[in-house]
């Protein structure tokens, strides 16, 4: 097994004219971990055993012409903000080593009723925010692989699963994705069920980190079809497989308030990208052609220091009451963190809400304008270090808007891996998919 995994329909099909079966492709995913996880460490927690048993069960279904659906017999990683009845979950705090609901998240959920083998939790950052946990990035030991959802980012890049769930408030699927070399989708805001889950805050989303833009839909379809959105949205309408490549009319190239951080040949990927869509005859737009584009820009420059005011004060309580008896167990950031919200006020917090409004109307007012968004999925390849999980400045704004988007793994700087990140309107998913399936060909030019 290697990160280049094709895509778990292609698989499948071996499973349904019985050349292979579930049990059999487990075991090798299973031998990729054991020969590589004490390098990346990918995992917090595994459980071979049940992972055996429910490939079993599979394999049975298979042999039987009986599977419960299209990811019955796929190995799935899971976050570990995710509950599991099976194992711990430790929302990557020592505070709760060992802690266990004995319960499925929703998600969870959705994937073992469909035939779905989760192996193990995948390793998160702190509360899935900024400090690190012990993951590596796989393609380069001495880097960083984003976070939070660190540790579902390495094991779909080290081929140690075909896919992983992952979580993002501002850049947490977006970021490890584009620096781990994946396809990572973060779905509109609210259409995957969150519940069992520990990042309630009103921008954090469920998404999928896979090898393939097939695989992300699929794991997506299923999670919505057998439990919906969050409780009062409409779940995931982007269908089980991406809709077929389109070429698309008119692109928007946003810089963001990430340009400045941008690395040089990050900005000549990017410039790249856009001349090969122009020679495909796609109409370019940006801040300094387009004035929707332009208010765009303006409306989401502050984008970061809107969301994370947001999120601190929506993780003031949870953070205070953890803090009250485990302070000394809580990073320095999360410190931070909580003295910053506790100087809030909630006219405070109103006040950044409508600002984030402001960017959400400036957002659809480019509705008919452009068919996506496109930009860098992070300023550069993974930084080296393992101090922090890079920066998410290009991921905010997406986040924020409560958008679909997507980080391809189609631009390459000093022989790593950088993402180029589209972004859709609300609820267009699937719209996006047939931008994203075009978009591939790039890597073919």
């Amino acid at each position: 097994m290697t990160g280049k995994s094709v895509a778990f329909s292609t698989v499948r099909q071996s499973f349904i004219d019985g050349r292979d079966s579930p049990r059999a492709t487990l075991e090798r995913y299973l031998e990729r971990i054991a020969a590589r996880e004490a390098e990346v460490k990918a995992f917090a927690a595994l459980n071979l055993d049940g992972a055996r048993k429910a490939a079993d069960e599979s394999t049975s279904r298979y042999r039987a012409g009986r599977p419960l659906s299209a990811v019955d017999g796929m190995a799935l990683g899971i976050k570990d903000i995710l509950e599991t009845e099976d194992m711990p979950t430790t929302f990557g705090s020592p505070i709760y080593e060992g802690y266990r609901t004995n319960r499925d998240a929703a998600a969870v959920y959705a994937l073992r009723a469909a035939g779905g083998l989760i192996v193990g939790k995948t390793v998160t950052t702190e509360f899935a925010a900024r400090h690190p946990g012990p993951t590596r990035n796989p393609l380069d030991l001495k880097r960083t692989p984003g976070g939070s959802s660190s540790g579902s980012a390495a094991a779909v890049a080290d081929g140690m699963l075909p896919a992983a769930i992952g979580s993002q408030v501002i850049g947490s699927v977006l970021r490890p994705s584009s620096f781990c070399g994946v396809v990572g989708f973060k779905p509109t805001y609210g259409t995957l069920n969150r519940g069992g889950g520990y990042d309630n805050f009103s921008q954090n989303c469920l998404g999928v980190l896979a090898a393939t833009l097939d695989d992300v839909f699929l794991v997506s379809h299923v999670i919505a079809e057998k439990a919906g959105g969050d409780p009062g949205c409409v779940a995931f309408q982007g269908g089980p497989v991406p809709a077929p490549a389109a070429t698309p009319t008119t692109l928007g190239f946003i810089e963001t308030a990430g340009w400045e951080k941008a690395s040089p040949a990050a900005r000549e990927q990017l410039q790249g990208f856009r001349t090969w869509a122009e020679k495909q005859g796609v109409r370019i737009l940006d801040r300094r052609s387009s004035a929707p584009l332009a208010a765009f820009e303006a409306a989401t420059a502050e984008a970061m220091a809107v969301s994370s005011a947001i999120n601190a004060w929506e993780f003031l309580w949870p953070l205070a009451a953890v803090a009250k008896h485990s302070a000394e167990r809580i990073s320095a950031s999360m410190r931070e963190r909580l003295d910053y919200a506790q100087k809030m006020t909630d006219a405070d917090y109103q006040a950044e809400l409508a600002r984030r409004e402001a960017m959400r109307v400036a957002h659809r007012a480019l509705k008919g304008h452009v068919d996506a968004l496109v930009t860098l999925s992070a300023p550069g390849a993974a930084p080296l270090g393992h101090e922090t999980t890079g920066d998410p400045i290009f991921n905010v704004p997406a986040t924020a808007l409560g958008a679909p988007a997507l980080s391809l793994p189609l631009l390459q700087v000093d022989g790593l891996p950088l993402g180029l990140q589209l972004i859709g309107q609300a609820h267009e998913d699937r719209a996006l998919s047939a931008v994203a399936s075009w978009a591939l060909s790039f890597a073919a030019r």
